[in-house]
């Protein structure tokens, strides 16, 4: 089967062609660093993740380059130093460092590229001055807005009207404007805020022109993907499209020859009936979550609903996923001793994840796996066993030691107790005093511990959960 995708300019599944299948390009929108990332963060970062891993098991890894950009001059950023006293590389460097970290928690690769804003201003401040130069921007008052009449094909990409693009503006409606659409390019700084100088003075960059820039450093343009979240798409997406594709001259109608080739956005995750954000106050860190969850588990929740689809974030989503990974790492762990034949992913699980990242279906395959290998008899548990594993490795899945994953729960409290009831049992045994071993061995089956008794002495482990 092709992959096939579900383009949003077109709003139709495509099969997926890159312009050089030597070298696939894909940008995501990442960060902005100035607090701890929530879990709605990190869906986007999930998503693209598998479909960066399955982009490379197609491709080849080396012939796969992914972006994702790091926004670290920000309104929130300033405020966030002025309140510390400090400068913004120093909030920026501290949330980078631990979103890089909550991220590999999750199973995330890292990007090819992670550009920052602040290390890409020269680019931007060309972009612009390209922009002004060809008549897509102007310059007012200290600042330089893009002009939305200059690019017929402003709106394509979100289908809004002019009007609601108008009153969904996230900049204010300023005298200075030719067209109340225009969007900030350049801005002057306040006081004490970070400040780069321009052919327009002094000031800092508007939100959209990062990304463009960025993308035409990173990986040039254009691309083959372009991904983030469905809340992106409108004003920021169709932003940055018009940015990109008019600082190179495109003005045919073509925005596919000028910037992206493929548009992907996934859906929001909603706590309750809201969407999760920062700005309700009802957000889910995940700094905190891989605290008290594996990580592997929060990867799972995200990822059993379709990535398009808005998905509810519970406490019972990850006890369920947990469970779900609980059955797969049993299947292996009974199978300990199969060595896994060195199998690419069966053809089911590539069907699912080839027609546009269908993650349910390919997980229900993943389950389809583990009952092969433990149904299956001689060499074909081998073959079940190369095959879980190869397919479970696209989707960032079973990577770790089965008897560690059931040990991962497991305090020192804990552990302390059953080693010493173990003891008492061995003890017990030894004494032939079945009545007392029978009930600590009742007593550790309460505590979901498995003991193995072996030539060697006693081992135990934790039971999978039913």
């Amino acid at each position: 089967m092709t992959l096939a995708l579900y383009d949003s300019m077109d709003r139709a599944k495509r099969p997926f062609v890159p312009r050089d299948p030597s070298r696939v390009t894909m940008y995501v929108c990442g960060p902005t660093v100035y607090n701890y990332a929530h879990i709605g963060n990190a869906r986007p970062v999930v998503v693209f993740d598998v479909l960066f891993r399955l982009l490379r098991h197609l491709y080849g890894a080396e012939h796969v380059i992914y972006a994702a950009n790091v926004t670290d001059v920000d309104d929130k950023i300033n405020k966030k130093a002025a309140e510390e006293g400090v400068p913004i590389s120093t909030i920026t460097d501290r949330y980078l460092g631990v979103y890089n970290a909550d991220m590999a928690e999750l199973g995330a690769l890292r990007p090819t590229h992670q550009p920052r804003a602040t290390q890409t201003m020269d680019a931007i401040i060309a972009m612009i001055g390209r922009l002004v130069d060809n008549g897509s921007a102007y310059a007012a008052e200290g600042h330089v807005l893009f002009n939305t009449q200059a690019y017929p094909d402003y709106g394509k990409l979100s289908g809004h009207p002019m009007e609601d693009m108008i009153a969904g503006a996230r900049v204010d409606v300023a005298p200075y404007k030719q067209h109340p659409a225009d969007f900030v390019l350049w801005k002057p700084s306040k006081e004490n805020e970070p400040v780069w100088d321009s052919p327009w003075g002094p000031g800092r960059p508007g939100w959209h022109i990062e990304c463009s820039a960025m993308i035409e450093q990173s990986l040039g343009l254009p691309i083959d993907i372009h991904g983030g979240g469905i809340d992106l798409l409108f004003p920021h997406h169709e932003n940055e499209m018009a940015q990109g594709v008019c600082a190179h001259g495109h003005h045919d109608g073509d925005h596919k020859v000028g910037y992206a080739n493929y548009w992907l956005h996934n859906g929001f995750l909603n706590m309750g009936a809201e969407k999760m954000s920062k700005s309700l106050g009802n957000v889910a860190l995940v700094h905190d979550l891989v605290a008290q969850a594996p990580g592997e588990a929060l990867r799972w929740a995200l990822l059993v609903g379709h990535y398009r689809a808005p998905l509810d974030w519970t406490g019972d989503l990850i006890e369920q996923s947990k469970k779900a990974l609980d059955r797969l790492y049993g299947a292996l762990r009974r199978s300990s001793e199969v060595e896994a034949e060195d199998t690419g992913p069966s053809v089911k699980f590539m069907a699912a994840l080839e027609d546009d990242l269908n993650t349910p279906a390919a997980m229900a395959e993943l389950f389809g796996l583990a009952t092969a290998l433990e149904t299956a008899k001689g060499p074909g548990r081998a073959k079940a066993k190369g095959e879980l594993l190869a397919s479970a490795q696209v989707m960032g899945f079973l990577a770790g030691d089965p008897e560690a994953w059931f040990q991962a729960g497991v305090t020192d409290e804990l552990r302390e107790k059953v080693e010493a009831l173990i003891a008492e049992r061995v003890a017990a045994r030894a004494a032939k005093d079945w009545a007392a071993a029978d009930r600590i061995r009742d007593a550790l089956t309460a505590l979901n511990v498995e003991v193995m008794d072996g030539p060697t002495g006693a081992t135990w482990r934790i039971r999978e959960q039913a």
